[in-house]
């Protein structure tokens, strides 16, 4: 799908219609004399932010995590 570039101004404008189309999934970049400020898109369901424990299986903490790293004793007194 090809996001519609939008000028601020028209953003402004026709605001409430713009976010109606963006409720049925489009995707706007709104721009300011050509250059893009910003993107505006629906909302994630869960506001974008991660479940708990959604990488359990795929982080692994090594053994040796907390040991002693070689040639830091120097800088530990």
């Amino acid at each position: 799908m090809k996001i519609t570039e939008i000028g601020a101004y028209e953003a402004k404008t026709h605001l409430s219609s713009i976010l109606a189309k963006v409720e049925r999934g489009r995707t706007f970049y709104i721009t300011r004399r050509g250059r893009r400020l910003a993107e505006l898109r629906p909302a994630t369901a869960d506001g974008g932010r991660p479940a708990f424990g959604c990488d359990q299986g795929r982080v692994v903490v090594a053994a040796t995590f907390d040991d002693p790293i070689p040639g830091m004793d120097e800088y530990s007194r």
